[in-house]
């Protein structure tokens, strides 16, 4: 069996952007507006070193809300993609939720099985893959995250985004840190 870590995306590889029409910080809605945090190539890579599978989960509805359109939300996958991959970093697979509870769009209805915090993406790739999940992580920077990977049956990371500290709080992760290096470095010393 394979260990693996989970990694939300937004606020936990690149940066949350403000949007001004909703006053809060957001995946970015626009391919030029991924930017990947420092640091950030580096320290995944010290993960496939150690000998993980690397998966992409993330909650991606702001095309069923109505905030940008579908082509834009793959092209910032692809940029985000498109850096990872220049610096050596290759995840195993990507898992996307596009759905919302609110949903404008009738082709991505609210109710889904695989929008965090359902563990639904981290049991598929733990088929696919011969995953074993008591030596896998799930790192993000909500509740929601940590409600996955609970639910999933992998040790939690919740990094503690300051533009993210309103998805949080109801939740009690095993380890708690400031960004995406501290979360490796503590996975890499357990």
């Amino acid at each position: 069996m394979k260990k693996a870590v989970f990694l939300d995306r937004d606020g936990v590889i690149n940066k949350l952007i403000f949007n001004p029409v909703t006053e809060d910080y957001e995946s970015p809605h626009f391919a030029e507006d991924m930017h990947l945090y420092p640091g950030v190539t580096e320290s995944i890579k010290q993960l496939t070193d150690a000998g993980y599978l690397l998966f992409l989960v993330s909650n991606q509805p702001s095309y069923a809300k109505g905030k940008t359109t579908i082509e834009n939300i793959f092209s910032i996958h692809d940029q985000m993609h498109g850096l990872l991959a220049s610096q050596g970093v290759q995840f195993t697979e990507y898992y996307y939720c596009y759905h919302h509870p609110e949903s404008i769009v009738p082709d991505y209805p609210g109710k889904c099985r695989c929008r965090k915090p359902s563990p639904y993406f981290l049991q598929e790739a733990a088929n696919k893959y011969d995953l074993d999940m008591v030596c896998s992580w799930m790192v993000g920077d909500q509740d929601s995250d940590v409600f996955c990977g609970q639910a999933g049956g992998v040790k939690t990371v919740l990094i503690e985004n300051e533009h993210s500290a309103r998805k949080r709080g109801k939740s009690q992760p095993d380890y708690l840190v400031r960004n995406l290096e501290e979360a490796i470095k503590v996975i890499l010393l357990k």
